[in-house]
């Protein structure tokens, strides 16, 4: 195995463009680059107010500990010496106005990507389930988590001018090898701790596709149920496999048409649930909230899943979209997860919040146009 991966790692390297990490500027020179960053005043950024600032705390913490030049290695480049000085200033004196605290240390920076600033928003949530430690005829849908055999393969760990490109397989007669598919996962004697048992499979599914829930149990308590892993297989949206398949009309893709669809239709939905390859594992976690892939919890209407490629996880955002009833969405909101569907530099998941389906109807809703200014340290080197 030791042989293996040094091997695979080289291929890879032949087969795709390096990509040196640059600290400053904030975003890369060159031809290149579609992404461009233009600054603009903090009169632009309306209806400011405060109910942020426990998440951002909270990413400040993340940010502190994990250490690094950058935030995260993402196009976009945040020096984290420079945002940390402004968390240490927010801890360590009273703000009493805190729109000013964030005038006097940052600076916003319209997100525009090849030439246009407006990307599409969604919205995801936490969801519920019913759940048990043991398994019965009532609770039967094995809820897994992060097998043993699943290995992970990071590039830059064997050269660091590799891109920072994770993989995910297993190895197969000392080859190493994509790992299972969901179909494979769903229809084999499949080998990995179960950590709940659930009373259906597609709440199972729909937990998946939000990457947590919070776990109704059957002896009256609940547990938080929060994202592990992947399969490292390609993610494809139900509600799109269930347009192209003609099994639901445009304009009811929301999902709460799609779980009452799937709950209706036994194996055809199951055959539709496995074109989606990608498959989830999970763990029990002690937590405020779900997790996020900073490794906070999450704050409902605050955090925003984004692609990390371009933006830095723990990063301050100004949002401007609208919501599932087209109602005005303009807040500061922070970096702190990331979603499989969620792929472009002007591309965001909101965080709706924890709930049953009335919350996955606002949540499965939301499809708008919309854009974002990201907020960097003034202490910082920018182009644009």
């Amino acid at each position: 195995m030791q042989r293996l991966l040094p091997a695979i790692a080289a291929m890879l390297f032949l087969l795709t463009a390096c990509d040196q990490e640059k600290n400053i500027p904030a975003v890369p020179d060159g031809e290149q680059s579609l992404l461009q960053l233009e600054k603009r005043s903090f009169n632009d950024l309306k209806n400011f107010d405060n109910d942020f600032l426990p998440a951002w705390k909270r990413s400040c913490e993340a940010i502190e500990k994990n250490g690094g030049a950058s935030l995260q290695t993402a196009e976009i480049k945040i020096p984290v010496k420079d945002y940390l000085d402004i968390c240490k200033k927010l801890t360590n004196t009273k703000v009493k106005d805190l729109k000013q605290f964030i005038r006097a240390n940052f600076v916003p920076y319209q997100v525009i990507y090849n030439g246009s600033s407006e990307g599409k928003f969604t919205s995801y949530y936490e969801a519920a389930i019913n759940a048990s430690y043991h398994k019965s005829d009532i609770y039967r849908h094995p809820i897994y988590g992060r097998p043993d055999d699943l290995i992970e393969l990071n590039l830059q760990d064997f050269d660091a001018s590799l891109p920072a490109k994770r993989l995910v397989g297993r190895v197969e007669k000392n080859k190493f090898v994509p790992y299972y598919t969901r179909e494979e996962i769903s229809n084999s004697d499949f080998q990995a701790p179960v950590i709940l048992w659930a009373d259906n499979d597609v709440d199972v599914y729909v937990m998946q596709i939000q990457g947590s829930a919070v776990a109704q149990l059957d002896d009256g308590s609940k547990v938080r149920i929060g994202f592990a892993d992947t399969n490292g297989r390609e993610f494809k949206g139900i509600g799109s496999i269930l347009l192209a398949q003609k099994l639901i009309e445009p304009g009811k893709a929301s999902m709460g048409h799609i779980k009452k669809w799937l709950k209706e239709n036994g194996s055809l939905a199951q055959k539709q649930m496995n074109s989606n390859q990608r498959f989830v594992f999970h763990r029990l976690v002690d937590a405020e909230g779900p997790i996020g892939a900073q490794g906070v919890p999450l704050t409902a209407g605050r955090s925003l899943a984004v692609d990390k490629s371009f933006i830095p996880l723990g990063s301050l955002l100004w949002l401007e979209t609208t919501g599932p009833d087209k109602e005005a969405i303009q807040k500061m909101v922070i970096a702190q997860d990331i979603g499989g569907a969620i792929k472009g530099a002007v591309r965001g998941d909101y965080f709706w919040g924890s709930g049953h389906d009335d919350i996955l109807e606002l949540a499965g809703r939301m499809n708008s146009a919309g854009g974002y200014y990201i907020l960097l340290p003034k202490t910082m080197e920018v182009s644009h």
